[in-house]
């Protein structure tokens, strides 16, 4: 498969991963089976590294808090970021971390059922690491788009406009 080809179907798997591997083949122009070898080693590079199903957790009775952390740290000598963002990472209650640029370094996503439960999580876990400066908790109130996706699609104003 080809460059762009592969480009392509990143793209379009990234949009939807549940496509079907025959119409993936005909909208690429190749054979099912280029496409699920293609597939396969994408996966194999860890190029692509996961399949995820983006729920609207509002929805279900299921309570969620999400919480954006900002993380100032220490950058440690011929590890950089990298050893300290690890550590946080490896805690089973993260959801994603960010190396970012402005004031704080790293970007820390947490999801947990209550504000009680992240802020024990900041207190007791994060904010003892030994590289940790500092921290600035973030609660997500609403979600209006997620990885791309309308979370909450509001509907149209059907009325019928009438100017005098």
């Amino acid at each position: 498969m080809n460059d762009k080809m592969r480009d392509e179907l990143l793209s379009i798997l990234e949009k939807n991963s549940r496509i079907d591997f025959k119409e993936l083949s005909v909208v690429l122009g190749a054979t099912e089976e280029e496409v699920l070898e293609e597939i396969s080693k994408l996966e194999k590079e860890n190029i692509i590294c996961a399949y995820h199903t983006l729920i609207n957790w509002e929805k279900t009775d299921i309570e969620k808090v999400t919480a954006l952390i900002e993380v100032k740290v220490t950058p440690q000598r011929g590890q950089g970021f990298d050893h300290i963002a690890e550590r946080i990472y490896n805690y089973p209650e993260v959801k994603s971390v960010y190396l970012i640029s402005g004031g704080y370094d790293l970007l820390v996503t947490l999801e947990e059922k209550s504000l009680k439960e992240i802020a024990a999580f900041v207190s007791d876990k994060l904010s003892t690491l030994d590289s940790v400066l500092s921290t600035a908790t973030h609660f997500i109130l609403k979600k209006y788009k997620d990885h791309g996706s309308l979370i909450n699609e509001t509907s149209k104003d059907e009325r019928e406009v009438i100017i005098p």
